[in-house]
């Protein structure tokens, strides 16, 4: 799913299919590698002819189109709310549907992308409230989307206007698109504003050895995505470069986002691009059009400094539907002269905390094809409903055991697939505000506990020393008291003083190992002996210490 963020107003739509229709496309080289048999671009509510979008691709109108010959029973309508920076194509009028309405493609048996642009507006021509809109959205067997509202979705992702992938199988000659109010809503309808179909080779299918199996995270079975299965694209990211435009694609048409949003924590890494000679060259088992060069050429890596690295996760995090199966497909291509040799870089990965692939070397994955060749890994997660997560996580970890020459994990492309359930369905309920704020506020609350369990393990730490410092302190202080208890009373100064008459030498008795030995008179007359250390001869200076070494 992909959505947009927008706060300016449109000019009249007058003016907009004015300006649009007199532009001349102007497309930049094109990368294209696979060209598609089928490449449909429809703009629902618009009349027939070209409008160019801002890639330069050009779009009919559906009015008058083959494929919606009846169309007498819905509404063409344009949206009230006009904002300048929304694309104009295909976002500046929508098809309407009050009954259950289907629009008919001939197409070639295979797989396709069936992309669906919304942007959830009141409408005009007559009046339609967005929150009023919900629908069902189906091809053949498969249920795509129920009772869905995209005002509820784009408002929980802060944005205006969205669109949805999807990749079908076509066993026949005709794909069938169809919209269904919902019953269960009161003046329900459905809508759309843009639909595009693109025929596609089976870039998932590895029951033909085409591909790996992937492998199902925590198990040992593998999982096979074959011409049955359907799926919902939940992300697609060129991890370390910009956003990539469809036409920059590799024949696909297929967009590819920043992967700065989803990355998880402080250890966000660091980007780089190739380096300027080195070649993406694709090796015989993977495709052109598996991914772009574009993609393959830009990277996030963990960063330069192995002690750092070995103490954190370069992780992204996704939030899904539980109730699923998820497809995660990981993109890697080493494409700089630092890491051009097996055990070089050798990473860990990890899928919601699971081990997914250990000891994982790009360089040896190529199988002797070394530097700037690409490599992919499938790998199957299962959300239960019962799951209280809702995101996936995806985690690189340098590798010990191995003992590389450096400690780092690089990521070059991520895609994430919903496959349908056994009913074929890929639908699940609408995204709210505070699903997604819980979602965020989760995250926010792993941060904060992570950051609360290291501020309190220190002061544990400090505690635990000082603690530790005190019981070496105090036995020897408590011994010395103790010595000096067992040996009875303890006089001040001016008490002994004044029993020794000030210390005279007529009542010296003795000398002691600690100096003369004097008889004093206390307490009604009692006599006893008291030692006075020479502290004149010594290194007892203090009056403190030296009463010390009085004993009665």
């Amino acid at each position: 799913m992909k959505t947009h963020k927008s706060s300016q107003h449109w000019p009249s739509l007058l003016l907009v299919i004015a300006i649009t229709t007199s532009i001349t496309p102007t497309l930049s080289q094109n990368t294209a590698t696979y060209v598609p048999a089928e490449k449909i671009l429809l703009i629902c509510g618009a009349p027939s002819g070209k409008l160019y979008a801002h890639d330069g691709r050009a779009w009919d109108g559906d009015i008058g189109s083959n494929y919606a010959p009846a169309i007498q029973n819905t509404v063409s309508a344009i949206p009230s709310n006009q904002n300048s920076s929304i694309p104009t194509v295909p976002y500046m009028t929508a098809r309407i549907f009050q009954t259950k309405f289907t629009y008919t493609f001939p197409v070639s048996p295979g797989r396709k992308f069936v992309r669906l642009y919304f942007f959830p507006s009141n409408y005009t021509n007559p009046n339609f409230t967005a929150s009023n809109s919900s629908f069902t959205v189906s091809i053949g067997s498969y249920t795509l989307l129920k009772n869905f509202n995209a005002l509820l979705t784009t408002q929980a992702m802060n944005d205006v206007y969205m669109s949805k992938e999807f990749s079908v199988n076509v066993s026949s000659n005709t794909l069938n698109l169809t919209f269904t109010p919902s019953l269960e809503k009161e003046n329900a309808f459905a809508f759309v504003n843009g639909i595009e179909i693109v025929s596609t080779p089976q870039i998932f299918d590895g029951s033909n050895n085409t591909f790996d199996q992937p492998l199902i995270v925590g198990l040992s079975s593998t999982m096979t995505v074959d011409e049955y299965t359907a799926l919902e694209t939940v992300v697609r990211l060129n991890v370390g470069g910009n956003s990539v435009s469809p036409v920059y694609d590799s024949g696909l048409y297929r967009a590819w986002d920043d992967d700065s949003t989803y990355i998880h924590g402080a250890a966000v890494g660091v980007t780089y691009p190739k380096d300027s000679n080195v070649t993406i060259k694709y090796p015989d088992t993977i495709p052109k059009y598996i991914a772009p060069t574009i993609v393959y050429g830009t990277a996030r890596s963990m960063g330069p400094d192995p002690k750092a690295n070995l103490k954190n996760n370069l992780t992204w995090v996704i939030t899904v539907n539980p109730g699923f199966y998820y497809l995660v497909r990981l993109h890697f291509c080493e494409i700089t002269y630092s890491v051009s040799m097996i055990n070089m870089r050798v990473f860990d990965i990890f899928i919601n905390n699971q081990t997914a692939a250990e000891s994982f070397d790009v360089i040896a994955r190529t199988n002797g094809g070394g530097i700037g060749v690409p490599v992919f890994l499938d790998f199957i997660v299962l959300f239960p409903n019962t799951s209280a997560s809702q995101d996936i996580w995806v985690s690189l970890h340098p590798d010990i055991a191995s003992k590389p020459l450096g400690y780092d994990a690089e990521l070059n492309g991520l895609e994430i697939f919903k496959l349908n359930d056994s009913t074929g369905n890929l639908y699940a309920w609408n995204l709210s505000k505070q699903q997604t704020v819980d979602s965020g506020m989760k995250k926010r609350i792993r941060h904060y506990l992570f950051v609360a369990i290291g501020v309190i393990g220190a002061v544990l730490l400090i505690l635990l020393l000082a603690f530790i410092a005190l019981r070496r302190w105090r036995p020897q202080k408590l011994i010395m008291q103790s010595s000096l208890s067992n040996q009875g009373r303890v006089f001040s100064f001016p008490e002994i003083k004044t029993a020794t008459k000030d210390f005279n030498g007529s009542l010296v008795i003795g000398v002691g190992g600690f100096g003369k030995v004097y008889r004093g008179e206390i307490d009604g007359g009692s006599l006893q002996p008291s030692e006075e250390t020479d502290f004149r001869d010594r290194e007892c200076k203090s009056s403190e210490r030296r009463l010390r070494f009085f004993r009665s």
